[in-house]
């Protein structure tokens, strides 16, 4: 059923299952197509990366094998797609790799294309120390697939660059764990940290939001102590939750000292006080480090009902965070990262992409190839959970203290 969809769908005509037709074929502009339906130049320009191929190769990440088919086919079904400038990724290149990855890794990712190469004591031995194994699994033709990973984010960031858009989307990006010499939490590739770098070519100051339930560590790591990148995670921080890493004390070195802002938060966080904690830290973090541009990480396991994580998000708080953060009117870069419970990372990336076009969509799913997965509501919404939350008003009022002291001395570089 889903290899039938997906080849009828998005490979024979990339514009002929819309609601609504469009009114005419895409228009390139440079590695951006639109129609001509797309939103007046006075709103803002929102491109979206997408390709079949882009879209078949990022299916075959192991641990969210069909997530991305559900993420595009729900963006799809509402109409979207006719909103938004296509950008069409290719490939990254070995040397956009190298921005930030050691060249004994990306060797190690493009010789090892098969899992049968385990077989070899040798290479058995170099995945080990690559932390190519357990959730990180060696999967064929790996390079491959962390080429289009990268691809896409990198060309999102050009994108914004070269300002052909003013908020460009990448929901196949976004994996932020993964380190300089090897892969970490699902993460082969740190797409994130090539992205800010890429924007860094132009903007001088480069703030990124993590929304992800889990510390965005490797992003930190990569920019700790630079007082370029500032990070700001708001995240899951309890023991023997992963990473394990992200308390308020983290706070850089170096130069970058004061420059990463942790905000940990305990298991049951509801849709206000999420939304006042990040809104009254990203409004200081903006008023003092002044950034040129935005990426923002939307890691859906902060939902509820997610099996990874532990808070009770509707797809609601997520819209105002990020609707808070595109009211700067800076260059926004906007990726997805973690969410296992598939059905729900969909509307909540459809919800996102609709925020950022100012749509409001109907609660009532429509019809298309995967609406089954919806069931048995059928509805976009997501409801918040039931779990205890532990972020009693004495924690978060401490945190959130804690944390505001720290930024009201990020100065601007």
């Amino acid at each position: 059923m889903y290899d039938q969809w997906y080849y009828t769908t998005f490979e024979e005509d990339e514009y002929s299952a819309y609601p609504e037709p469009c009114e005419s074929p895409p228009v390139s502009v440079n590695n951006l197509e639109h129609t001509t339906t797309a939103a007046a130049t006075t709103k803002p320009r929102i491109g979206y990366v997408h390709s079949a191929e882009h879209l078949f190769e990022c299916e075959r990440l192991p641990r969210i094998r069909r997530r991305c088919l559900l993420v595009h086919g729900l963006i799809k079904c509402y109409g979207l797609l006719k909103s938004l400038y296509i950008i069409r990724p290719p490939q990254a290149t070995r040397n956009d790799l190298l921005t930030f990855h050691s060249e004994d890794y990306v060797d190690f990712l493009e010789t090892c294309e098969s899992a049968k190469d385990l077989e070899t004591t040798d290479i058995l031995d170099k995945a080990i120390e690559y932390n190519l194994m357990d959730d990180c699994p060696l999967t064929d033709r790996i390079f491959t697939l962390v080429k289009h990973i990268a691809g896409g984010t990198l060309s999102a960031a050009r994108a914004l660059t070269e300002g052909q858009c003013d908020v460009a989307i990448h929901w196949e990006g976004g994996w932020h764990h993964a380190q300089r010499s090897e892969a970490a939490g699902f993460c082969y590739v740190n797409d994130v940290v090539l992205g800010i770098l890429q924007l860094r070519r132009r903007f001088e100051r480069v703030l990124y939001v993590d929304l992800d339930v889990h510390h965005g560590d490797g992003v930190q790591d990569a920019f700790c102590g630079t007082d370029k990148v500032a990070t700001v995670s708001f995240h899951q921080y309890e023991p023997c939750f992963y990473p394990g890493t992200g308390d308020c004390k983290d706070v850089g070195i170096g130069r970058g000292r004061g420059y990463s802002v942790n905000v940990p938060l305990r298991s049951g966080m509801r849709d206000p006080t999420f939304v006042s904690v990040v809104t009254t830290v990203l409004a200081e973090v903006q008023r003092r480090y002044d950034p040129v541009a935005v990426v923002c990480q939307c890691g859906a396991d902060c939902l509820s009902g997610d099996p990874l994580g532990a808070f009770n998000l509707t797809a609601d708080a997520l819209s105002k965070c990020l609707s808070f953060v595109q009211a700067w009117k800076l260059p926004l870069l906007v990726l997805g990262g973690g969410g296992y419970s598939f059905a729900n990372v969909a509307r909540c990336w459809t919800k996102l992409t609709a925020t950022l076009l100012g749509v409001n969509l109907d609660e009532e799913i429509p019809e298309h190839g995967f609406l089954m997965e919806y069931g048995p509501g059928y509805e976009l919404g997501v409801e918040p959970g039931r779990r205890p939350d532990l972020n009693d008003s004495d924690y978060v009022d401490g945190v959130v203290r804690a944390v505001l002291s720290q930024v009201r001395h990020m100065d601007p570089p």
